[in-house]
């Protein structure tokens, strides 16, 4: 068996002897050759410049991350070291940031010069078309849950998407991904559905050949889903907590995001729910198990209150719960089978999870202790 420091010395030896061949070299029709030199890791070249709108979000930063890092795995059961690549990595990242303080944790995340950062905004044409003049791959992860006074959902979902994915096809940009939603349906009742879907539509007109991908409520350490349910559990109560979602984890998402970039183009659309249907009810018990924190005692808030809450809490200039995030809180998720094996990835269970983003809401005393799940009572998986 190999210890760790046999393992780290075989792997430089890999490295060390491996030698350019005919795989390295990658024509794309129109464009320069792309060649990856270098020797893996960190600090890996594979000559594919990619640009990801939105990387300064919850799913973005993740994105980012694996785009820039070359990973290994090890067989010791075979006693030898197995040389992979998950993903094209190494990959020079172009990220359009806003603000200028949004993009600085995305910088450690590549080697010099990999991490490029360009001021754009999204109704400025020439800017986009300056971060897309080099890219081979574009992924648009630009998304609003809520609305301002100079974006509503329309102006991002609609307009924006077609006009990011517009320039893309005149810039001569091969390969275009752009998220959605799950449950994105032009006959919804929830505005972000609804433009969720014309812009899926409007894309497709402007990039034919364009990647759909759908994911479900996105978890994570940063998210707005189990944090809010432990701070805030009573607007999960809505709807008697009936509700089913399908949450996934985002570092499952961003995976199979990344993954694209190895697979032959996939035009059309690619569901990537979580592995199971959940209700809010259920998860609240599952959050309260887990932070060993008592039920929520708050009472179930009728919808019609609900809206006139989220509509007076607009008045504030910090994002609270919008009325159609309300709305969205009545609308189970789609029920379609998820397309994973497309991309390569096994989707996690938020319950083999949940310890990790919700331990900090324990107590001292409860910090270290185990967790029991609650029975699954009425739960399916797709």
């Amino acid at each position: 068996m190999f210890s760790s420091s046999q393992a780290l010395r075989v792997q430089r030896v890999v490295v060390q002897q491996r030698k350019r061949a005919l795989h390295d070299l990658v024509s794309l029709p129109g464009r320069k050759p792309i060649v990856s030199y270098g020797t893996p890791g960190y600090s890996a070249v594979s000559g594919h410049v990619v640009t990801v709108f939105g990387c300064t979000g919850f799913l973005g930063r993740y994105l980012v991350s694996q785009l820039g890092e070359l990973k290994f795995s090890f067989s010791r059961e075979l006693e030898m070291v197995i040389f992979c690549v998950t993903a094209k990595m190494g990959t020079q990242v172009v990220v359009p940031y806003r603000e200028e303080d949004e993009k600085r944790h995305l910088k450690p995340m590549g080697d010099l010069g990999q991490i490029v950062p360009l001021e754009w905004d999204l109704r400025n044409e020439n800017q986009i078309a300056e971060c897309l003049r080099h890219s081979d791959i574009v992924y648009n992860l630009v998304g609003r849950d809520y609305e301002t006074k100079n974006f509503d959902y329309s102006s991002v979902h609609v307009d924006g998407a077609e006009r990011i994915a517009k320039i893309a096809a005149e810039v001569g940009v091969q390969r275009l991904v752009h998220v959605s939603h799950l449950n994105a349906s032009s006959n919804s009742s929830s505005q972000y559905y609804r433009t969720k879907a014309e812009g899926e539509e409007r894309v497709r007109k402007v990039f034919p050949s364009a990647t759909i991908v759908r994911p479900a409520s996105l978890f994570g350490y940063e998210d707005k889903f189990l944090n809010n349910m432990a701070i805030w559990p009573i607007w999960w109560k809505l709807n008697y907590g009936e509700t089913r979602i399908r949450p996934v984890h985002v570092m499952d998402v961003a995976q199979a995001l990344a993954n694209l970039m190895s697979i032959p183009q996939l035009s059309g659309t690619l569901n990537l729910p979580g592995p199971n249907a959940l209700t809010f009810e259920y998860l609240l018990d599952l959050v309260s198990s887990v932070t060993y924190g008592p039920p929520s005692r708050a009472p179930v808030v009728p919808k019609r209150i609900a809206l006139l809450i989220a509509k007076a809490a607009q008045a504030a200039w910090w994002p609270i719960l919008s009325p159609d995030e309300v709305e969205r809180r009545y609308i189970d998720d789609t029920d379609v089978p998820g397309d994973w094996a497309a991309v390569g990835v096994t989707p996690e269970e938020i319950e083999n999870l949940a310890i990790t983003y919700l331990r900090r809401y324990r107590s001292a005393e409860n910090f270290v202790r185990p967790v029991v799940f609650p029975a699954r009572s009425g739960q399916t998986a797709p």
